[in-house]
């Protein structure tokens, strides 16, 4: 069996235009109330190692106006990258900065944001959106959230977010209205880190 056979065999949505909607909402809400975590029914089998959160998320925001990156790692076998071309239509391209949707198979495998598309001041949507499997990642730290869609102030462990972030991250929110935003996937749910999210360690002032 080739590898596109074997991808088209592999499950996308099983109701693909509810199932699209329902993922695409919950994203959409990540973004609005940043890095509080909204439920995703993901009901999708991605080749391996793609979790199925970021799976359905993928499937659900990508098509074939828009370009797609994956890290090497989801790469290497062509199953994932099959699959995606098949259920969504969207092409793959090779260099992270010229793709609308990244997609990481952990934080480690995030590329560095300022070579990523960050839209324009007068086409600020044009950016690239980062879809982070943080499925098995672990806290980084002792984080505080401020910003738009954040009532006050909001505690967070940084789970699945890439080491040394918060420099990068700071970089990336001066750039506003241009800008990268994050979603990051975990077992049954995701959280959004738009652009506009303030993010500093725990006592700083």
């Amino acid at each position: 069996m080739s590898i596109a056979q074997s991808a088209i065999r592999t499950p996308g949505f099983v109701t693909p235009v509810h199932d699209a909607q329902r993922v695409f909402r919950a994203a959409l809400e990540a973004l609005a109330r940043p890095t509080t975590r909204q439920s995703v029914d993901a009901r999708v089998t991605p080749p391996a190692p793609l979790g199925p959160e970021a799976g359905a998320i993928v499937l659900a925001l990508c098509d074939e106006q828009t370009p797609v990156w994956i890290d090497d790692a989801l790469r290497r076998t062509g199953e994932v990258g099959a699959w995606i071309r098949f259920h969504t239509g969207a092409r793959l391209t090779e260099s992270a900065g010229d793709a609308l949707f990244c997609v990481a198979s952990c934080p480690s495998a995030v590329p560095a944001l300022e070579t990523l598309a960050s839209g324009s001041d007068e086409e600020p949507h044009l950016s690239a959106t980062v879809i982070v499997d943080a499925t098995a990642a672990k806290p980084t730290g002792s984080l505080v959230a401020t910003g738009p869609g954040i009532r006050g102030s909001a505690a967070w462990d940084g789970a699945g977010l890439p080491g040394g972030f918060l420099g990068a991250w700071r970089a990336n929110g001066a750039l506003f209205p241009r800008g990268v935003d994050l979603l990051l996937a975990e077992q049954g749910a995701v959280r959004g880190l738009p652009r506009t999210t303030v993010l500093r360690e725990t006592g700083d002032a």
